[in-house]
């Protein structure tokens, strides 16, 4: 399960004036498809998959976006990055909400999981015949429905099987990587000879998350066999190994892979001049100077560990914008969220240098500006595509679930971060000096630089492999290709 930045900002859809459309098809086939995309409730996967919903609309196809009433509300108010006239042709398909239990997160917790989102995710499963029924009737008007799911929403899709003329792929929302260490170490029929020196020194499965979650996940996959591919919100020029060893796999099980992205509009410096506190602020901030501080919608601080994050930046003496905000509730329009409390005098001490912001921030554009050189991130895949693909750098702190893996793959593989905190530490406190260390490590040194400009390279190459003539482009087009075929 992955995130992005918490929040909530009703203005954010409209003010947003940034073109997503960045495929197109000139020939596109004349068949009547139409598409369905079934997201998982949790931010992180609303926003990948309604990103992906822009993409393949610009293609000139319907796509119906299909979940609960409030979830498909969130999704709308949180289309970071998003351009309103591309989301205007989405056709949100609300879903009865099912009632579920959405308490606060235990901020004090030892481990970071966000089982508080369990009962939403449970309640999730009780979407299967509202999402059959609507299958079965626009099945009956078109000449072919195309599902998009996210994975761990396997089971509510699969009566697909039953209807002639629809068919299934999954959206994984998780890291090519992930993917393919998680199979690696649960035996599974992957090559993996070559890789063996590699999988030894991953961070252990301990801890990633708690047994009902994990029971939930495997309940998904009994259905996975439906479906008649795979796509990935990566691109081969990140994870191009990693895809390979895992298309090996789908073609033994007459599979299909397509690395589509990132699904993330990538021409940022269209950015609109629309008023935004970060934008702003970054606005005068000389050029790489900036480290973002962010950890996603899932992750909860102890009032200490905010203590020790906020006098560890400001003894880094480094300029940054740090989101300070809880973590979501299944249902975000209950009530408040906690008001995070800071070391007395902390923000007048550090005006100037650094801004704290508790509403819901444009983390794509942050990433994207001149002035941002670091990303301190719980390494969700989503905050990760995001930074990768802007050539920003990432203080790795993974928190829970895919985190520790992706955090790996950013550090060790590609080399472009630093580990805040090691993974069989997860549970003791990290201390402000730390915290110091890393963030002057990757914003003022001279290691931080040679990460900085494997990240701005590697950044480059994603970009390009969006625009004609690219990987992620080409595999675009071969998706579109194959489900109008």
């Amino acid at each position: 399960m992955t995130q992005t930045q918490s929040g909530e900002d009703p203005t954010e859809v409209q003010n947003s004036s940034l073109s997503s459309s960045m495929y197109s098809c000139e020939n596109l086939p004349n068949h009547v498809v139409t598409i369905v995309m079934v997201p998982f409730p949790a931010q992180g996967h609303l926003n990948q998959l309604l990103q992906l919903s822009c993409l393949i609309s610009s293609y000139g196809l319907p796509v119906y976006y299909v979940c609960s009433a409030t979830h498909n509300r969130q999704a709308r108010i949180r289309a970071n990055a998003l351009n309103p006239s591309d989301i205007a042709k989405i056709h949100f398909h609300d879903l009865p909400t099912p009632e579920f239990d959405s308490p606060s997160p235990d901020f004090n917790a030892l481990s970071k999981f966000p089982s508080h989102l369990q009962p939403s995710w449970d309640a999730s499963m009780l979407l299967r015949e509202p999402i059959a029924s609507f299958l079965r009737d626009i099945s009956s008007k078109a000449k072919r429905v195309i599902v998009v799911h996210d994975l761990l929403m396997s089971y509510n899709v699969q009566d697909v099987s039953s209807l002639p003329n629809v068919e299934s792929y999954v959206f994984n929302c998780i890291s090519v990587f992930t993917s393919f260490c998680l199979q690696s170490l649960s035996g599974g029929r992957m090559s993996i000879q070559h890789e063996e020196e590699l999988l030894k020194k991953l961070p252990s499965l301990e801890g990633i998350a708690t047994d009902e979650a994990r029971d939930f996940s495997a309940s998904q996959r009994r259905y996975m066999d439906i479906r008649s591919g795979d796509i990935y919100n990566t691109s081969k020029v990140i994870e191009g190994k990693f895809l390979d060893l895992l298309t090996q796999v789908a073609s033994d099980q007459n599979k299909k892979n397509w690395a589509i992205g990132p699904v993330l509009p990538t021409k940022l410096d269209r950015i609109s001049n629309r008023e935004n506190i970060c934008l702003d602020w970054l606005n005068k901030q000389p050029p790489r100077s900036v480290l973002y501080v962010s950890f996603g919608t899932t992750t909860s601080f102890s009032d200490r560990e905010i203590k020790e994050l906020a006098m560890g930046l400001e003894q880094s003496k480094q300029r940054f914008i740090w989101v300070l905000r809880d973590a979501d509730r299944g249902d975000i329009f209950t009530e408040e969220a906690r008001k995070v409390e800071l070391p007395e005098g902390f923000e007048e001490r550090v005006n100037g240098v650094g801004l704290v912001v508790r509403e819901w921030a444009p983390q794509p554009e942050i990433l994207a500006h001149s002035s941002t050189g670091g990303f301190m991130s719980h390494c969700g895949w989503n905050s990760c595509i995001e930074s990768i693909t802007m050539g920003v750098p990432i203080a790795a702190w993974p928190m829970h679930s895919d985190q520790p893996m992706t955090g790996f793959l950013v550090t060790d593989v590609l080399k472009i971060g630093l580990i805040v905190r090691e993974w069989e530490k997860r549970e003791e406190l990290v201390n402000a000096s730390t915290i110091e260390n890393v963030v002057r490590k990757l914003m003022a040194s001279e290691e931080g630089n040679v990460i900085r400009k494997r990240a701005e390279e590697l950044g480059e190459a994603v970009r390009q492999s969006t625009e004609k003539g690219g990987a992620s482009r080409m595999e675009m087009d071969s998706f579109i290709a194959h489900i109008t075929r």
